[in-house]
C-alpha cells in the first residue's frame, strides 16, 4: 500500500461551460417572453395591425430564441446588442418597452460583462495552476 494520497483529477478549462455565455442566453430566453407578450399589447393598446404585432414581437422573440442558441460564435454577442436596441426601439410604439427594453439591455451588458470577467480570472487560474504543476 502507498501513503500517497492520488492528486486529485482537474477538469480542463475548455470542457467547462461558458458563464458568459450560460448568462446572455438566460437573458434571451427571459427577454423572448417580454417580447413574445409585446404581440398582443401592439395589437389591443397601440392599434398596430396583427400581421405587423405578429412580425415585430413574435420575430424579435424568435431572434432572441436563436441568438441564445448561436452565443458561441463571438458574431452573436454584437447582434444581441442589435436586439438591445431594437427592444429599446419598441419603446416608440409602446412606451414602456422604453424601461423594459433598458432592464433588459442592462442585464445584457451586466452578463456580457461579468461573464467576460469571470472567464478572464477562469484563464488566469489556470496558468497559475499550470505554473504551479507543471506536467511531465
Amino acid at each position: 500500500m502507498s501513503d500517497e494520497t492520488p492528486t486529485p483529477r482537474v477538469a480542463e478549462p475548455n470542457t467547462e461551460r461558458s458563464p458568459r455565455r450560460g448568462m446572455c442566453a438566460a437573458v434571451l430566453g427571459l427577454e423572448a417572453i417580454a417580447l413574445g407578450l409585446t404581440t398582443p399589447v401592439m395589437v389591443t393598446i397601440a392599434d398596430v395591425p396583427v400581421r405587423t404585432a405578429l412580425v415585430v414581437g413574435l420575430g424579435l422573440a424568435v431572434v432572441s430564441l436563436l441568438l441564445a442558441g448561436m452565443l458561441r460564435a463571438e458574431w452573436a454577442y454584437k447582434a444581441g446588442w442589435v436586439l438591445q436596441v431594437a427592444a429599446v426601439g419598441l419603446g416608440f410604439v409602446i412606451p414602456m418597452m422604453f424601461f423594459l427594453g433598458g432592464v433588459f439591455a442592462a442585464l445584457w451588458a451586466t452578463a456580457d460583462w461579468l461573464g467576460r470577467k469571470i472567464e478572464r480570472e477562469r484563464a488566469q487560474a489556470w496558468a497559475a495552476y499550470r505554473a504551479d504543476h507543471p506536467q511531465g
